[in-house]
């Protein structure tokens, strides 16, 4: 299917549904060799098209224990004493959220709510870009908190804004890719534009344990794709394929979007990952099929291998800048990752190109053996590959040294080896294919086309990977989401099964236990989706119940006693599983290695992102994203898309003059302490 059949098939009963459609598209055109290959190969293909493992792969996976136990989803105690101690949530979906026994779990910012003190109050018939800009944004997506004092009873949360959805936003407009953006007026686009970004905002913690919002905090800060001056970084930066008629130097560019996942600096600064950037650009050269036309585009190719133009959002048509007819290289200044320091509300966000160009779902940092700084980051579309970074130099008490760690130093792409080996390959100009004979003339070409050189050297098209979380100890988790576009025989994408819709987490364990090392091991940790079906081919510890297994990992957390915790995002899909999305505890060793616990669910068409435990341990916030959207045809009593004036829910207010609003929650024990323990 193209664009346009994509766009106004009705089982997309929104613009992310079709867009999540549009993006199950491949954009590598060779995803030969890929994970399901070496998966098959190290654990045999014959196993794994019966939807099961041998008994040595079991237990290699899951441990002996696995072996003695029945094959199934129950909802028996476990075996063994499991590190999440609480009560499992009960699954299901419905109009709100829900979370286990014993904790609460508080909403604590809504988009629309003041940011500022001079902010206006939230009207949601009446909105401006001016209000926006000093109001909480839209779809919350990562979560970073920084505290301000040592006990971390203040701090700062530090919040991307991922998209907008449009039909749910603004009264008496609908769903407008279908309608060809007519209702999109400049007005429209500007409060769109000011509602991505991201929100620097204080928050304090009072003395029974409950958090709120400090309106007009002094480092309150509001980020936006509008108005928000960057500064361009490291190799790429002042190329001549980064500049542009507003910016002839290269060096300076008005804001970030599509803001997904992210992380935080050991020195305290917060990374921003723009992730689907392809999406927002715009052209009016189209073919008789009404697809984009890149003939005579002199970067074609490489606008075809990151999906540009996507034209799913109308900013190209009244902003000249997102128009690749007038601005061809405004692309290439979009897809990086993005250091601000919440600290100085006054100071420019930084771009850095050293980290590669491509859908940055997340920017997860940690320490080598001799202290250089380690960034794990996916690239979140079908069949495109695992990165990391690694600096040059160590992290220090300097702070404005390490500043330059983010610009000089090596990256990584990820090949994954049927032994059980993963090689991390270099994106070194001059190195192996990375010639300017291969069209890469520089090292600046090699960043701004990372997914080219990654295809070049031979690195393991995936399915999706979303967020990869590190532990000190050398081990990462990688979420691999799905990938429903592989067929049965063909050569797939990191997933060991043909239409792969529930996705798995693969472990890494690098060499010597440094994450820097060039080499490590891999193991799959989970296979995802209903263990009861053995068509689906899942693989969890047998102890996990009817609860707590999932589908599709996409964003995940270690807290300070080094457990994983993993968030869903099921977009449309949530109906294959019966299951909102939500947060599950994930047994990484011992005997109860591959079980899962549900802690928290979502509200119905919500996806669950962040999560961030302050360091003590005793709050968690979560994000909770675009409520009452994806897939309420499916939602029984409903059964239809929402809009503005019909919405599937109106939470987390259920006010009957108020759309649904994503929204943070903060989660925290009754009576207090850890959570989980």
């Amino acid at each position: 299917m193209n664009r346009k059949q994509i766009i106004k098939d009705p089982q997309n009963g929104n613009k992310a549904e079709a867009f999540e459609a549009f993006d199950n598209i491949p954009a590598n055109p060779d995803p030969s060799r890929t994970l399901g290959d070496v998966i098959a190969a190290r654990y045999g293909r014959r196993a794994l098209l019966k939807g099961m493992l041998g008994t040595s792969a079991a237990a290699a996976l899951f441990g002996a224990s696995a072996l003695a136990a029945a094959r199934q989803a129950s909802a028996a105690t476990p075996t063994a004493p499991s590190r999440y101690a609480f009560d499992e949530l009960a699954s299901g979906i419905d109009e709100t959220h829900h979370v286990a026994r014993g904790y609460d779990a508080d909403v604590l910012l809504r988009w629309g709510d003041p940011v500022f003190a001079d902010a206006p109050d939230f009207d949601v018939m009446n909105q401006s870009a001016e209000a926006q800009l000093q109001q909480f944004g839209y779809n919350n997506d990562y979560v970073g908190f920084l505290p301000l004092n040592a006990e971390g009873s203040r701090g700062l949360l530090c919040v991307n804004h991922e998209y907008t959805n449009e039909e749910v936003m603004f009264p008496n407009l609908g769903r407008q890719d279908k309608a060809e953006f007519a209702g999109m007026t400049q007005e429209l686009v500007e409060i769109e534009m000011a509602a991505h970004g991201g929100t620097v905002v204080e928050v304090v913690r009072a003395p029974d344990g409950k958090w709120a919002v400090v309106r007009g905090g002094a480092l309150n800060r509001r980020i936006s794709p509008l108005t928000t001056a960057m500064v361009l970084d490291g190799p790429a930066a002042g190329h001549p394929r980064m500049q542009t008629s507003a910016d002839p130097g290269g060096f300076e560019v008005i804001g970030t979007l599509n803001n997904c996942a992210g992380g935080m600096t050991p020195w305290g600064t917060w990374l921003m990952a723009e992730e689907n950037f392809h999406g927002y650009f715009w052209t009016d050269r189209l073919d008789f099929d009404g697809e984009p036309d890149l003939a005579g585009q002199p970067e074609a190719a490489q606008m075809a291998r990151y999906g540009v133009p996507g034209m799913w959002y109308a900013w190209g048509k009244h902003h000249s800048r997102f128009n690749i007819d007038e601005n061809p290289n405004e692309a290439n200044r979009f897809g990086w990752v993005v250091e601000v320091d919440p600290m100085d509300p006054r100071s420019k966000p930084v771009k850095h190109t050293a980290l590669g160009r491509f859908a940055h779902e997340g920017a997860e940092t940690t320490l080598s053996k001799d202290g250089r700084l380690v960034i794990y980051m996916g690239d979140d579309a079908r069949f495109e590959y695992l990165y990391k970074y690694v600096s040059r130099g160590a992290v220090s008490e300097d702070r404005a040294a390490n500043a330059q760690l983010l610009s000089d130093g090596t990256l990584y792409a990820a090949r994954f080896e049927a032994d059980g080996t993963v090689h991390w390959l270099p994106l070194v100009h001059g190195q192996g294919p990375l010639t300017a004979e291969n069209g890469f003339a520089s090292q600046a070409d090699v960043l701004i086309d990372a997914r080219l050189a990654a295809d070049a050297l031979g690195a393991t098209p995936m399915d999706r990977p979303e967020d990869a979380t590190p532990r000190g100890d050398g081990t990462a988790y990688v979420m691999l989401t799905n990938n429903s576009r592989r067929k049965a025989g063909q050569t797939d994408a990191a997933n060991p099964r043909p239409e792969s819709r529930f996705g798995h987490i693969i472990e890494i364990k690098e060499d010597g236990g440094d994450h820097a090392a060039a080499r490590g091991q891999w193991s799959i940790l989970v296979k995802c989706g209903d263990p009861a079906i053995a068509e689906v081919g899942a693989e969890w510890h047998p102890d996990t119940s009817q609860h707590g297994w999932f589908g599709s990992p996409d964003n995940s957390a270690m807290d300070a006693d080094g457990r994983l915790w993993v968030a869903t995002d099921q977009g449309s899909n949530w109906g294959r599983t019966g299951k909102s999305d939500g947060l599950y505890g994930v047994e990484t060793g011992g005997a109860l290695r591959g079980h899962s616990k549900l802690f928290f669910r979502c509200p119905v068409g919500a996806e669950l992102c962040g999560p961030y435990f302050t360091p003590d341990g005793e709050t968690l916030f979560l994000a909770v994203q675009h409520p009452g959207t994806d897939g309420t045809k499916d939602l029984q009593g409903f059964g239809r898309a929402s809009t503005f004036e019909d919405p599937a829910t109106r939470w987390p207010d259920f006010d009957p003059q108020m759309p649904p609003r994503p929204s943070v929650v903060v989660v925290t024990r009754q009576g207090g302490g850890k959570i989980a323990s």
